[in-house]
């Protein structure tokens, strides 16, 4: 009973939101895994294996709702640094995720962060996802491996660096150009407005009636961007 007051509840929702509020990018931190596993008793591998199971079920909700932009953050630099007993079943579990993503043929898989920090096989993994659904007229999912704050703006100068040497610009020119401006336009998010939402359910537990709340959390929202 208590299923299908959930589901009538999300159908309500659903039929609610305006088309024209709907997100163009969702963010989505998949948080709560291990925490997740501990209430239930089992070990963290299975919170991992449940959070990854979810994603394709809220890939196809954003799907549903005319989303164009998913980025899933799924493992920082920092927790690169946890024990390796730790990180190397995490990483698998990733890889596999990945490797379903691009099977389904529905997503266009997109790697963020810095590869070269992840063990050969899981970059090999990203980078053949990436290669197998250029061709794919979907939602384009931005995996996040080994992805930092810090590594993001290293990234952002070495590419501004780049764009500029190939330009030919001499270093009293870069000088002039190099400014917070200047290298926010390289960052991944390239300095766009962004809204939070929160949400109490761990991650493995995250429903339909979840996300539609969030959608309509963001669509009642008044912005002005500075204006």
């Amino acid at each position: 009973m208590r299923e299908l007051l959930y589901a009538f509840y999300a159908r309500r929702i659903a039929a609610s939101l305006d088309p024209t509020q709907i997100p163009r990018h969702v963010g989505v931190i998949l948080d709560g895994n291990r925490r997740w596993a501990k209430a239930a008793g089992a070990p963290s591998s299975r919170g991992w294996r449940a959070g990854a199971d979810k994603v394709d079920e809220v890939l196809g909700w954003c799907d549903e709702v005319g989303v164009e932009v998913v980025t899933l953050w799924l493992l920082s630099t920092d927790n690169l640094g946890r024990p390796e007993a730790e990180v190397k079943p995490l990483l698998a579990i990733i890889e596999n995720l990945v490797e379903q993503l691009a099977a389904t043929r529905r997503w266009l898989v997109h790697p963020m962060g810095a590869l070269d920090l992840l063990p050969d096989a899981t970059a090999r993994v990203l980078k053949d996802a990436a290669a197998a659904t250029t061709d794919i007229d979907g939602i384009h999912v931005n995996v996040a491996v080994g992805y930092g704050g810090r590594h993001e703006i290293a990234d952002a100068v070495r590419s501004l660096l780049h764009e500029h040497a190939v330009k030919g610009t001499s270093i009293e020119d870069l000088a002039n150009v190099l400014d917070v401006e200047h290298i926010a336009e390289h960052l991944y998010t390239k300095g766009q407005p962004s809204e939070f939402y929160f949400c109490e359910a761990y991650w493995p537990d995250f429903r339909k009636v979840d996300f539609l709340r969030a959608m309509r959390a963001y669509a009642a929202r008044h912005r002005r961007y500075g204006g």
